[in-house]
């Protein structure tokens, strides 16, 4: 190696810098632990190719023996940006891979510098947004399928304090529970038919859940209508649901059902229809490994403890556990939306119904 770095050194003062191999010239300096030489070597590479993978990694790397992480993650993210489109060489790989190991731990040494700036008292907004200063969070937007009304606040999760009305449907929660269990005591299986279904006038579905009962609903209110038999069977659950601002579109909403998910289930990515609602779970049997991701924060289910999202962000749900897990679903106003808007909304809806075939969307 130092016969090397001595026939490259001779090369580089000969040899039109165009056509000198200055990554070889960093290795071998940095082969003897020449760092400087090595970072002045492939600095000369990057001026003559600036988005050279191998030449990014390797500056990365030298900025990180050197102990200046700003500058190494900065290096590795363009690295490994310019690599997920130009692909990054076999013999890189190791590299690559020690690039972002670094980067995670980069990451929270700089949110664990900044958070220590402003002595860990912020406010959750404030923590928020130092996640997504640091890179542990990626900015979520909304993009309902169909109709988005602008302006609302770009939030993943709700909190319970937000909404007091949620603590009287609480205290029924173990009468809704007993409801659960002679229900399904009663009628087995035959309690929940598939959630994602079709209809002949429009195509099917493109859902690995299509007709699959492992993500099963028990109807209580559907498309605006109640359902008879299974309100008559839960009381509890009825007065529960007639407590929460559901929207009322006829043919529409309110929506509300036991939504179960089996083990193993997977619900896949997806966006909700529209941004003016928010979807609740309340826990009726909740299951452990059973997780629920919107955007870059996933939850899980917890006793007592409703989940409350905006399912016009990206979102999935996942039940890894060995129990099934059931939640009584329902849709509420956005809270930011004034009455006016909610009833020019509702209009909305029932004139798409109303038009052509009568279906509409």
């Amino acid at each position: 190696m130092p016969r090397a770095a001595e026939l490259l050194r001779a090369a580089a003062k000969q040899v039109d810098a165009a056509k000198m191999p200055w990554p070889a010239l960093a290795q071998a300096e940095l082969a003897l632990g020449n760092r400087g030489a090595a970072e002045a070597a492939i600095d000369q590479q990057l001026q003559l190719a600036f988005r050279d993978v191998g030449a990014l990694l390797l500056k990365g790397y030298l900025r990180e023996q050197g102990g200046d992480d700003r500058a190494a993650s900065s290096f590795y993210r363009t690295a490994l940006s310019q690599g997920a489109v130009s692909g990054i060489p076999g013999s890189l790989a190791t590299l690559a891979q020690q690039a972002e190991a670094f980067l995670q731990t980069a990451d929270l040494r700089f949110a664990d510098h900044l958070l220590a700036q402003v002595e860990g008292k912020v406010s959750p907004r404030m923590a928020e947004a130092i996640d997504l200063l640091t890179g542990q969070r990626q900015i979520d937007l909304q993009r309902p399928s169909v109709f988005y009304f602008p302006g609302l606040p770009q939030r993943r999760f709700f909190e319970v304090e937000e909404f007091p009305w949620l603590q009287p449907m609480l205290e029924l929660l173990p009468a809704m529970q007993a409801e659960l269990a002679a229900v399904q005591a009663d009628e087995g299986s035959e309690t929940f038919v598939p959630y994602v279904t079709g209809s002949t006038d429009r195509p099917v579905p493109n859902n690995p859940l299509y007709q699959d009962p492992r993500w099963g609903a028990h109807y209580f209110w559907k498309d605006g209508a109640e359902v008879a038999a299974a309100a008559a069977r839960c009381p509890a659950t009825m007065a529960a649901l007639a407590i929460a601002p559901m929207p009322r579109i006829p043919g529409r909403a309110p929506t509300a059902l036991w939504s179960r998910l089996k083990p193993g289930t997977h619900i896949a990515p997806h966006h909700g229809m529209l941004n003016t609602r928010l979807i609740c779970h309340v826990p009726i049997r909740t299951a452990p490994d059973c997780t629920l991701r919107v955007g870059s924060e996933s939850r899980t289910w917890e006793p007592g403890k409703p989940l409350i999202f905006d399912d016009s962000m990206e979102h999935e749900a996942r039940n890894a556990g060995s129990e099934e897990r059931v939640v009584l679903l329902f849709e509420i106003w956005r809270p930011e939306i004034a009455e006016e808007d909610r009833a020019a909304i509702a209009r909305i809806f029932q004139a798409i119904d109303s038009y052509g075939s009568g279906e509409g969307l």
